[in-house]
């Protein structure tokens, strides 16, 4: 194996053109690149053979293909652009420019934020405050301590998990114990006659009722911390475990565009403020735009691709191809032996992805000419010739450096927040890809690809990209190939926990949308004052609240279900009532009038109050929910696809 990693890195070095992202290792002591003890898990040279494979069988794909692609240029942000582009992406950019002095309209958003969240967004802005005074910028510049000082001012604390006090007597416990008295529900995959190489090495609690830089910050200061350098000398990986909330767990998609909006603006400043506690870069790369194909299968744009297959299948989410290319492995068999490993032959993939290419929309492609290994070198190349990577161009190298940081729980938590911050196309494709590379490694004893093998195989597709360009050396082309792997482990073995909303990010959702209905209710409040309408005003407000006050009780909900055949119910909730009983009550109302529908068919969805739209898992325990957003409304309904 080193033959073939010598042989590959002295050739790549003399190409002008280099598989990874741009990385500074100026700053790495000497020998650094090569301590493994931390979150390398120790990964030798011996184990990283399917890698340097891999990437072999990448090269000889590409070497067949004589079409140039144009590389994808990253540029190299100015003094305070990158600051500036944060906050924009942050939703904060009344906080500076021309609008600066409509800052109050974020003060509602700054005032959900936790201590460490506000130390992250109070560095930007005051990055590009000083940077706007350099470039004599003539709109008003507001200084950094008076944003900050309106939300600080504003009564009460936004959430009462996110104190130092409450957060530190949390971790401590889950930091020293293997587990808790409540109920728990497991994030890794089926460990079922695993083999010891895959095996957990401990059951570990992990919180996500509380911010993850709050964390980080304790744990750092706690003589806990102190002792637990790197992410442990070991390759298994924790059985990470989560108490079971019985306000219901969130996924993806549970949730109403508008509230996703605000997810993604505190994934990122929760991104930021966990990478600054623990003391590594986070900066986010921008692609210079480049002219891409409008049409075809290979080497175009995700968002074109869905464009012409939603015109083919409306609703679709996932490539067309790519879904065909998964079905055509599974269909012969998932215990073929070094299935993704085994690569295709070079010239029969080049031919094979002409004929697709002209065939595949027609319909006339004759997929039994494709054969197993075919089909998965054809699923690793339409990945890798994605004009920009999966994981983005903005956030590939954040990706990569999660292997920096200290612990495997932090290493963890940044990807949640990672795959937070995707695109929903990159995203629905990831987990679509995600699921099937678990499915493979469920056949790990007949074909031999167990979790490591998978990962190796799979990181330089997702991780090595041919646009970027790189001048590295062999220790730390070696530091950063085991570090992606790791990445690629952690995100195969963790999926499920990686499609979570974390608890605190929904509850500073929440504490928003409560925030500004107040808001907003003054303001008209003050509207209807001024033109005398007071005495109208309340006599609206008391017929909007008398149909819901009479006709349900204290303790009772009323849940509507218009496509089924009982299109309402009152529910008397008690302490075990969960949204799956909910369901299923209505299920049992059969009528010959309604279209059955079946019970995975149809989801309870709390709507309104302090949550846009939020649909529930069965386990979800109604009069916990209720106490924490008594003025929603309660509706059956089936899931948008």
């Amino acid at each position: 194996m080193a033959r073939i990693q010598r042989a590959y890195l002295q050739r790549e070095s003399r190409r002008s053109g280099q598989y990874t992202m741009n990385h500074d290792h100026s700053k790495t002591p000497d020998g650094a690149s090569f301590d493994r003890s931390g979150s390398q898990d120790s990964l030798d040279e011996l184990s990283m053979d399917d890698y340097w494979k891999e990437l072999e069988n990448i090269h000889e794909t590409r070497g067949n293909n004589h079409e140039e692609r144009v590389a994808l240029v990253v540029k190299e942000p100015d003094e305070g652009e990158l600051e500036e582009e944060w906050l924009k992406e942050a939703g904060l950019s009344n906080l500076f420019g021309e609008s600066s002095g409509d800052s109050l309209e974020s003060v509602v958003f700054l005032s959900t934020l936790t201590r460490t969240q506000r130390a992250a967004v109070e560095k930007r802005v005051e990055t590009v405050t000083q940077t706007m005074r350099k470039k004599n910028k003539h709109h008003q510049i507001p200084d950094v301590r008076d944003i900050f000082r309106l939300q600080n001012d504003s009564k009460g604390k936004v959430c009462d998990e996110n104190e130092p006090s409450t957060m530190r007597t949390s971790e401590t416990k889950n930091e020293m114990q293997d587990g808790t008295k409540g109920p728990k529900f497991s994030l890794g995959t089926d460990e079922q006659k695993r083999p010891l190489e895959d095996t957990p090495s401990s059951d570990t609690d992990i919180n996500l009722e509380i911010s993850f830089s709050e964390q980080a910050a304790n744990f750092k200061d706690s003589s806990i911390g102190k002792m637990c350098k790197g992410g442990g000398g070991d390759t298994l990986l924790p059985n990470f475990r989560v108490p079971k909330d019985k306000t219901g767990t969130t996924k993806i998609g549970d949730l109403a565009p508008q509230d996703m909006k605000k997810v993604y603006s505190l994934a990122l400043i929760e991104l930021t403020a966990l990478y600054d506690i623990l003391g590594t870069e986070f900066k986010q790369q921008k692609a210079v735009k480049i002219k891409t194909k409008d049409c075809g299968l290979f080497g175009v744009p995700l968002s074109v691709l869905l464009e012409q297959d939603q015109k083919k299948v409306p609703g679709t989410k996932i490539p067309l191809i790519f879904q065909k290319l998964i079905a055509q492995i599974e269909e012969a068999t998932l215990e073929t032996e070094g299935l993704l490993r085994i690569p295709g032959v070079a010239t029969r993939i080049k031919s094979l992805c002409q004929e697709l290419e002209a065939k595949f929309y027609e319909g006339t492609f004759n997929w039994e000419n494709v054969k197993q290994h075919d089909a998965a070198s054809l699923l690793k190349l339409f990945i890798r010739e994605l004009p920009q990577p999966l994981l983005t161009v903005e956030y590939l190298k954040a990706f990569q450096d999660v292997q920096k940081l200290p612990t495997k729980k932090q290493q963890l938590q940044a990807l949640n927040l990672l795959v937070l911050l995707l695109p929903e196309a990159n995203r629905d494709t990831l987990k679509v890809l995600l699921e099937f590379l678990q499915r493979v490694i469920d056949h790990r004893e007949k074909n031999k690809m167990t979790l490591k093998n998978v990962a190796m195989v799979m990181a330089p597709n997702l991780f090595t990209f041919h646009g970027f360009s790189s001048k590295t050396i062999e220790q730390s082309e070696f530091v950063m190939a085991a570090g992606t792997a790791n990445v690629m482990r952690f995100m195969i073995q963790y999926q499920k926990l990686l499609w979570t909303i974390p608890k605190f990010i929904v509850n500073q959702v929440r504490k928003q949308n409560t925030e500004s209905q107040k808001k907003e209710k003054k303001d008209k409040a003050m509207k209807k004052l001024l033109k005398k309408m007071a005495y109208d005003r309340e006599k609206h407000e008391k017929q909007e609240k008398t149909p819901n006050d009479a006709d349900v009780p204290q303790g009772v909900i009323r849940v509507q279900a218009p496509h089924l055949s009982k299109v309402s119910m009152a529910i008397q909730l008690t302490e075990e009532l969960k949204a799956g009983d909910i369901v299923a009550r209505f299920l049992s109302q059969k009528s010959g009038s309604v279209q059955t529908l079946k019970k995975e068919e149809v989801f309870l969805y709390e709507i309104g109050g302090n949550i846009g739209e939020r649909c529930l898992d069965d386990d979800t325990y109604m009069k916990d929910l209720y106490q924490l957003n008594p003025n929603a409304e309660w509706v059956i309904k089936s899931k948008q696809s």
